[in-house]
């Protein structure tokens, strides 16, 4: 004689499952993605609530958002995935502004037939990515959308964060005679994500520096220096980046190159592409500029941070009504570091 399970739904197939249509539908299918692989994975109390949103306790201090949507090809990368990157994404948003992360948010649209497998993959590392970050997600949404008119899987997040006590930090308050420092090696990153994409292979393998940045940011601000500025070279580099604080603040800048460390596999890398590390994605570096009085003991504080151990000064803050980037090369001449019109292209021979 059989015996009927009440309330039982076959267990969805992680290992040759795809998601379909009805998996975004708002049906019993998508309760169960969300019950067996969202909140499985991402499992915290404010989740458990299971409401459309997450109830959360009062917040007294200055709150600081920032959201961020993420596409990435490959969606699996030497050093992470778009999962871990999604999390450590929007929380190095939030902790540049000098603010401590709280909770995060998740927003995915599936492609239909995108193999559960890989979503699995997806979701555990955000779930571990989360998790030892210490900052939960604790809300989200899923929808789907006919094959063939998404790219797998695109993540939003969104970030909310509390700024420390007397701290303001902005794009618009470096001033003349500050220091500018970054924290380590520049291009790994993007360079690991295109040397996947297009098959190429070197002797050293280039691994992305995707990290959570907000214990080095919590020392730094715990050292009491006088910090104006904190950004996470992303999306166009070091380069736009700090081309973004010059206009901010209606300054100009004067980089070292002999100051800014490349690793030699993504130097190589960019060398036979044709592309220039300056311009090239980081997910685990940050810029700080900081009073020229406090430059010495901001490097030795974020040095002393296992994601900072290469922290360098790389150049200082100029008055300049123009605004521009300048960089004094190896070979002792200048050159401008300027915007790109559009992104970088490799030559792919």
């Amino acid at each position: 004689m059989n015996i009927v399970k009440p309330n039982y739904s076959r267990p969805l197939d992680f290992k040759q499952g795809q998601v379909d249509m009805a998996h975004g539908s708002g049906g019993r299918a998508m309760a169960q993605l969300i019950a067996e692989l969202f909140i499985t994975g991402f499992d915290n109390a404010y989740l458990a609530q299971g409401n459309d949103g997450a109830l959360l306790p009062i917040i007294t201090e200055r709150l600081v958002m920032s959201c961020d949507g993420h596409v990435v090809s490959p969606l699996f990368f030497a050093g992470g995935d778009i999962g871990c990157l999604s999390v450590h994404g929007t929380i190095n948003d939030v902790a540049m502004m000098g603010a401590r992360p709280l909770y995060l948010t998740a927003s995915f649209i599936l492609e239909e037939g995108f193999p559960l497998a890989d979503l699995k993959r997806i979701v555990l590392s955000m779930a571990t990515a989360a998790r030892l970050a210490g900052v939960p997600i604790i809300t989200g949404d899923t929808k789907v959308v006919e094959r063939g008119k998404g790219d797998g899987v695109f993540i939003t997040t969104t970030g909310v964060g509390v700024a420390r006590e007397g701290i303001t930090l902005s794009g618009d308050l470096a001033q003349p005679g500050d220091i500018i420092l970054l924290s380590g090696t520049i291009g790994d990153h993007g360079m690991a994500v295109l040397s996947q994409r297009e098959n190429l292979t070197f002797d050293a393998p280039i691994m992305s520096d995707t990290a959570a940045l907000h214990g080095l940011v919590a020392a730094m601000l715990d050292s009491e220096v006088r910090l104006r500025v904190l950004r996470d070279p992303t999306r166009g580099g070091l380069a736009t980046t700090l081309n973004e604080i010059a206009k901010q603040s209606g300054v100009g800048m004067m980089l070292h190159e002999s100051a800014i460390a490349v690793n030699q596999p993504v130097e190589a890398a960019c060398e036979f592409l044709g592309l220039d590390p300056l311009y090239v994605a980081n997910e685990g570096k940050l810029v700080a500029i900081c009073a020229p009085e406090d430059a010495g003991r901001l490097l030795e504080v974020m040095r002393a941070h296992p994601l900072a151990r290469e922290a360098a000064i790389i150049g200082e803050i100029t008055e300049d009504a123009h605004g521009f980037v300048q960089m004094t090369t190896k070979l002792g001449g200048r050159r401008i570091v300027d915007w790109l019109a559009g992104e970088q292209l490799p030559r792919i021979c």
